[in-house]
């Protein structure tokens, strides 16, 4: 893996990065050269705080036998009773025993003991670096073992500190003998052998503990304080806290005499969290070290105290003393980077303790501040030189889903084993009081967060301070729950407090006090309890194997060798002994979300309350009965209900809640073993890893000839001077320009959570596979698209209510359609608005229709739920005249469907009669449903369906309104419901039933064989229904060269007959209103001010083939960062592109409007008017084709404008618009600058809008931009007329120069029908024959599909030699077949079927490769689906 380097000024340019550090503080005894304060520090728990004064280490241990007459040796000090007082005899009184007595000797003449042991002779070695006591001072045996057989010889072991390792090294300063059999136990803070000293049978069992401490004489104590700081001036966001100085101190500022020839201790490095009042964390990182401090300062008292003046003779000073000082400098940071701060703090002590130097220390100071930024995904690895020798590496931290904490599992599971670790997580689960103490202060803040991480999600209410300075232990006397971390030689003054439980990470004990008992483990759940304990348990073993020793691992051999290795094998457990807490909590409160309470009414004072946000007694019923005594305390502590609440309602730590949500999924809490798959997935880092480099404060230039610059020299850690600082370098767009934000009321409901495009990335690899859920998945993510774009929609809307009762009624089509949804952000979108807008009760439909859907909101939706309720306005009443509308409104409807069977036995007139008298009472009162679905709550009523606003013709016999409307629609409703209504001689009258394409070919081709009935007149059709007769397929088969004169009559008779409601022209009255234009209102016949041409069909350039849109979709990869999509002919990768073309007829000046459309058409019909004959068929087909439908005539001159960009998978799209939402705001997608701004996603998303039907201000920004407008226009509601025309094309907007026109194009241009654009191109003679476009079409209608496909092969050729076309066989007979018919009178779904029966029967001959070779394949399982799935087919 290699590092790419760069400098920070070129890699940082784009915006300043968050600072690694914040403040700088110097802390110690406060007064620069005036008398030191006689008081020392404030009082504390017991009494005032004295100046310690242990007694000296103990240096030697030694063993004499009193039975041999030794006597204790002089300066030694005998053990002759128990902890308790109880008399000690070792061999128990047995003949032969030596009566061995355990003596020590204290003193500072040499090294202190640091550890003892007990050694069996001919069992076991002694331990690397300890030594045996054998013999007794006077030579005699130092055996502890009565004597005898099966007695193992017993001998002391210990060990001695390294020579120079000062006053400040650790040791033993303590010794006892206890007796369990007495009720002895462990005294606190001591350390207990294991080993019995009494392994014989007769006697009691007797055990040596020992305490180790730092013993020091000659010590005064004060209260720490603020030295100095940088910088000056206080961050408005993160204040400096005043209690910085205790916390770097925790121990006090100390005085200290010391012999004169005592080397300086190695400064110490500690590290302390500071909460604030919102719960945030801040980190320190402080290092402690020792300065001489001048004798003047001193007052007579304290230096008799220090033991500088003699206590003989009275005023004489004793020589050989030295005295010192104890400070401090810290670093205060957001973020956990411990070992950086180690480093840098080392680098500036040793830098305060050498030299001269040329840059002052502030310099260094300064510089690391305000340039070392904290790792981020754009800059994984910072490397910081601060010295040719000193430097230092930051690295990002592994991205993980659970909160960055300064917690070490390791380190908790190594200081107390997995057994204490279980027990002091049932004691935080049902906080208890803990007390955890250390010698070794940078250890008490690593345990320390471990305890309040392995509770996750539950968070720390109570209390917490990792490390507590004496100052402040008053804490250990508040009546509340407490996690706090404090100095062992706290004990060393005062005893432990009774209700607390004490854990001493030095001997890894747990005391706890009889007053406050520990539920025992196994109240926990048993199997969750045991699979915990068994991974800790062997995650512990691993742990002892990888453990190497301090000075291993400053080795060089270790840094070049295991370094990685081990650092690896350690990260990796870190991350094992997590997820084995994540899992046990997973188990504990599986199925939690099932007992959460919404809120369905008015919110009340008790709204928040736990009781009515969760169902304790019914979760506490649901657990195993031996756990109810442990969840009955879980349930009633603080930090579930916080968590709770945090659940209900939403909070900073929503991706985290969501997480463990995710967490509770996956684990089974009845298995006996963990699962497989962990819980926490890292995120791969990337390829390469970018390394920015700083480089260290420069040197000032010296010019040739002058002095050298001054240098500084410090005896110290000096004062910190203003002056001397570096002033932070500011440059030009390093931080961005602050304000306010720009999106719609709150900016975090629209995007998706980490752990949600984790979810969406996985459904959609998986969905992938199959191709039924692929297009599924791809219109889930359109949806998602619409609804991220809501915000905007409902803002630019004139009636906000109405807008969210229209996106309310897009999600029950989405219910209807079966639509998966990757996500919940469309609920979630929509609940926020209702929120923001004062709609409670829509919310709350919302929220049922979620559970109706089988869906369980997550964290985050049900928090936005619950937060809608909550905090909108309800409605003042209930009893108003909305609820009484509502109830007569039912009465109507129950009215209207008990009359429907008597409708349907009347005659058809008195059933129209009876409509018109109903309908527009339930007009009135909204009981229709909206006009885009007509037919959706009918049972099949042919007077429901019929047009009731138009008069009955003369005679009482039905018009042609409402007689072909009503009769026409029975048969679509016969088609849907399986319900066929008796329409009788009627039915018979009007139309026949529906035939296949063979059938209407051979009655079009054999008209003598017709029904006299047939050549009976129709019924005149209504003019706002003269498309389909306009678009009648039947004329389109005659030939261009034939003109019979019979055949007006004849096509007109089997019009009524031939007018298809198939399933794609039912789902919608888009019919009629595409008609309006021809007829009835001449204001109407103009054009749109602007249409909008859209095509996705895109052109792989290896294979020169013409890929569609379905094709395109079924290519794409389930990745929301590819833009390819694979080509279904070459099987290679391309990028699709979304071409776009801009009919812009609006007049460039306004006084001279446009003309009308038909002015210059002279074969256009007259408003009102009758519509054209069928023996005119160049005109009747002309109709079929959208742009004379649209008015597209010479005399209106158009402005074309037009381009192509990256045609989008909906999972890219989604990302790319997030992103810009996150950026911009909401309201970036409702200003007309979007289209110019962001062309791709604009484009993308209007192509995907109108493809599913789903109303936008997208088209409203077209005009907005064109003309200047400041603002989004308001979007068009369906019901106003549009304008701008949005026209979705299947095949290409301009074709290629050298292209061959298709078939469908050259039988256009047969019979006379304009095409969209002039074809470049020019057809080879065997295709631009009428011969073979009708032989094809012939086929097709015969159902010899076979034939039809053989026929263009052999025209075309084999490859390479033959005849090349972009489209396939499939595309040109499929598109030649809608061009001759009629895109509504074509089943796409039955001509697959015939198509793929004709594929399977030439297969069997030619083979199926070679047709593949030959592009005579139909398209993809996957692509038909993606074609089914969203919707009716596009235009050709």
């Amino acid at each position: 893996m290699e590092a790419d380097a760069v400098s920070e000024g070129g890699a940082m340019a784009e915006e300043r990065p968050p600072r690694l550090v914040d403040y700088f503080v110097v802390a110690g005894l406060a007064g620069s050269g005036g008398a030191v304060p006689e008081e020392t520090g404030g009082p504390e728990p017991g009494g005032p705080l004295r100046p310690p004064r242990p007694a000296d280490p103990i240096t030697d241990v030694a063993i004499i036998a009193r039975a041999l007459g030794e006597e204790v040796p002089q300066g030694y000090t005998c053990i002759q009773t128990s902890a308790s007082g109880h008399p000690l005899e070792l061999s128990a009184g047995l003949l032969g025993g030596s009566q061995p007595t355990i003596c020590y000797r204290r003193g500072r003449d040499k090294p202190p003991l640091v550890e003892l042991g007990v050694l069996y002779e001919g069992k076991e070695h002694p331990k690397p670096g300890f030594q045996v006591l054998e013999t007794t001072p006077y030579s005699h045996s130092a055996n502890l073992a009565p004597p005898g057989p099966g007695h193992p010889r017993t001998y002391l072991t210990y060990r001695r500190a390294a020579e120079g390792a000062g006053l400040h090294a650790l040791g033993i300063t303590d010794l006892c003998l206890i007796l369990p059999s007495k009720g002895e136990g462990t005294p606190h803070t001591y350390c207990r052998l294991p080993r019995n000293l009494n392994p014989g049978m007769w006697g009691p069992a007797v055990y040596l503990c020992y305490k180790v401490g730092l013993a020091k004489a000659n010590t005064l104590v004060y209260e720490a304080e603020l030295l100095g700081r940088y910088p000056e001036q206080d961050n408005e966001a993160f204040p400096l806290p005043e209690s910085v100085p205790v916390f770097c101190l925790p121990m006090g500022a100390t005085i200290e005499c010391w012999p004169a020839q005592t080397k300086y201790p190695v400064p110490v490095f500690s590290t302390f969290v500071l909460t604030g009042a919102a719960g945030d964390k801040v980190y320190g990182a402080a290092l402690q070290f020792y300065e001489a401090f001048p004798r003047a300062r001193l007052s007579e008292r304290q230096a008799r105290a220090l033991g500088l003046l003699s206590a003989v003779e009275r005023g004489r000073a004793l020589g050989g003393r030295a005295v010192r000082s104890r400070r401090a400098v810290a670093v205060l940071s957001r973020w956990p980077a411990f070992s950086a701060f180690h480093a840098f703090l080392t680098f500036l002590y040793r830098y305060s303790v050498s030299g001269p130097h040329r840059l002052p220390l502030e310099a260094h100071i300064s510089h690391f501040m305000h340039n070392v930024p904290f790792p981020s995904p754009q800059r994984p690895r910072i490397l910081v030189q601060m010295s040719p020798y000193d430097n230092l590496l930051l690295c990002q931290p592994v991205s993980s889903p659970l909160p960055l904490s300064g917690a070490s599992f390791l380190q908790l599971l190594q200081s107390l084993g997995p057994e204490l670790a279980v027990t002091l997580l049932l004691a935080v689960l049902t906080e208890h009081k803990l007390l955890v103490h250390s010698l070794r202060p940078d250890l008490l803040t690593s345990v320390c967060e471990a305890l309040v991480s392995m509770i996750f999600p539950l968070h720390w209410q109570c209390p917490y301070i990792p490390l507590c300075p004496l100052v402040l232990a008053d804490v250990l006397s508040a009546p509340v729950p407490f996690i706090v971390g404090i100095h062992s030689s706290y004990f060393d003054l005062h005893d432990p407090p009774a209700d607390v439980i004490c854990v001493d990470l030095d001997t890894n004990t747990l005391f706890q006090t009889e007053e406050k008992k520990l539920l025992l483990p196994r109240t926990l759940p048993r199997r969750p309890y045991k699979v915990l304990l068994n991974t800790l348990t062997t995650l512990h073993q691993q742990l002892d194997q990888t453990y190497t020793r301090p000075e291993e691992e400053a080795s060089l051999e270790f840094l070049l060798t295991d370094y990685e290795a081990v650092c690896g094998r350690r990260a990796r457990l870190e991350r094992e002994v997590q997820g084995a807490f994540l899992r046990f909590m997973a188990c504990l409160l599986k199925g939690y979300r099932a007992f959460l309470r919404p809120l369905t009414q008015a919110p009340s004072e008790s709204a928040r309350d736990v009781e009515n946000l969760f169902f304790l007694q019914g979760f506490l019923k649901s657990r195993e009965r031996s756990s109810h005594k442990f969840y009955a305390q879980l349930l009633h502590t603080q930090m579930f209900s916080q968590f709770i609440e945090e659940c209900s309602f939403g909070s900073s730590r929503h991706a985290a809640l969501e997480f463990f949500d995710s967490c509770v999924d996956k684990v089974h809490p009845e298995q006996e073993k963990p699962e497989p798959v962990p819980l926490v997935e890292l995120e791969e880092p990337s390829g390469s890893e970018l390394t920015v480099f700083i480089t260290p404060p420069e040197e000032p230039i010296v010019a040739e000839g002058s002095e050298s610059t001054p240098l500084y020299c410090y005896d110290g850690f000096p004062e910190l001077r203003a002056e001397l600082f570096e002033s932070p370098q500011e440059q030009p767009g390093l931080s961005p320009a602050p304000g306010p934000s720009r999106s719609a009321p709150s900016s975090p409901a629209p995007r998706r959570t980490k752990q949600e495009m984790k979810v969406a990335q996985r459904v959609a690899q998986k969905s992938a596979a199959v191709p039924e859920l692929w297009a599924r998945c791809l219109l889930g993510h359109c949806y998602g698209l619409w609804f991220l774009c809501l915000p905007a929609y409902v803002q630019s809307s004139s009636s906000r209510v109405r807008a969210l009762h229209t996106a309310y009624q897009v999600l029950r089509q989405m219910e209807s359609r079966k639509v998966v949804l990757p996500d919940e952000v469309c609920y979630r979108v929509l609940m926020q608005l209702c929120s923001h807008y004062g709609e409670p009760v829509l919310s709350v439909r919302v929220m049922l229709d979620m559970r109706r859907a089988g869906i369980v909101p997550n964290t985050i939706t049900y928090g936005y739920y619950n937060k809608a309720v909550l905090e909108s306005k309800w409605p003042s009443g209930t009893t108003g005249g909305r609820l009484r509308w509502a109830k007569l409104r039912n009465v109507v409807l129950g009215a209207a469907q008990f009359r429907q069977p008597l409708r349907e036995r009347r005659q058809q007139e008195q059933a129209l009669r009876g409509a018109r008298s109903s309908q527009p009472v339930i007009e009135a009162l909204g009981v229709l449903e909206p006009q885009g679905s007509p037919l959706s709550w009918h049972d099949g009523s042919l007077s429901d369906v019929s047009l009731a606003s138009e008069d009955p013709a003369p005679g009482g016999s039905p018009g042609g309104t409402g007689m072909t409307l009503s009769a026409h629609s029975a048969e679509a409703l016969d088609g849907l419901g399986g319900q066929a209504p008796k329409a009788g001689k009627r039915q018979d009258a009007v139309g026949t039933p529906r035939r296949g394409i063979g059938a209407r070919l051979q009655q079009l081709l054999t008209p003598s064989r017709r029904s006299p009935a047939s050549r009976a007149p129709p019924p005149e059709l209504p003019s706002d229904l003269s498309l389909p007769a306009r678009r009648s397929p039947m004329d389109s088969l005659l030939r261009p060269r034939e003109r019979p004169g019979s055949t007006a009559s004849e096509s007109s008779t089997s019009l009524g007959s031939e007018w298809d409601l198939s399933e794609n022209s039912l789902s919608s009255l888009s019919i009629q209103r595409s008609s309006e234009r021809l007829s009835d209102t001449p204001g109407l016949s103009q054009p749109p001010p602007v249409e909008i041409l859209l095509s996705s069909c895109s052109l792989c350039r290896a294979c020169d083939s013409l890929v569609y849109d379905e094709e395109i979709m079924a290519g794409w990869a389930p990745d929301d960062s590819n833009l390819n999509t694979t080509c279904p002919f070459c099987s290679r990768p391309f990028v699709p592109l979304l071409s776009v073309q801009t009919l812009d007829s609006r007049p460039r000046d306004l006084h001279n409007p446009p003309t009308s459309v038909g002015a210059g058409n002279k074969d256009a019909p007259l408003p009102g008017g009758p519509g054209p004959v069928l023996s005119d068929r160049r005109l009747c087909l002309a109709l079929d084709d959208s742009s004379v439908c649209n008015g597209d005539a010479e005399s209106v001159p158009r402005r074309v404008e037009g381009g192509a960009w990256a045609y989008l998978s909906p999972l890219v799209l989604r990302k790319e618009l997030e992103s810009l939402v996150e950026n911009e705001g909401s309201e970036v997608l409702a200003l007309p600058e979007l289209p110019a701004a962001h062309p791709i996603l604009f484009w993308n998303l209007l192509w995907y809008f109108q493809r599913l039907r789903l109303p936008s201000t997208l088209p409203g920004l077209i005009l907005a931009a064109g003309d200047g407008a400041p603002s989004a226009q308001a979007p068009s509601l369906p019901s106003e007329p549009a304008a701008v025309q949005v026209r979705l094309l299947w095949d290409v907007l301009t074709p290629e120069p050298d292209s061959c026109p298709p078939l469908y194009v050259l039988w256009k241009a047969h019979s006379q029908i304009p095409h969209r654009v002039a074809w470049p191109g020019t057809a080879p003679a065997p295709l631009s024959s009428l011969t073979l476009l009708e032989a094809v079409l012939l086929h097709v209608g015969f159902n010899e599909v076979h034939k039809a496909v053989a026929l263009l092969l052999d025209m075309l050729g084999p490859p390479p030699g033959g005849l090349h076309l972009q489209r396939s066989i499939y595309r040109e007979i499929l598109f030649l077949t809608m061009a001759a018919l009629g895109k509504d009178h074509v089943d796409i779904a039955a001509f697959d079927k015939k198509y793929k029966a004709a594929f399977n029967k030439l297969a069997s001959s030619l083979g199926k490769e070679e047709l593949r070779r030959r592009r005579a394949q139909m398209p993809s399982p996957k692509a038909i689906d993606c074609r089914k799935c969203f919707g009716a087919p596009l235009e050709c």
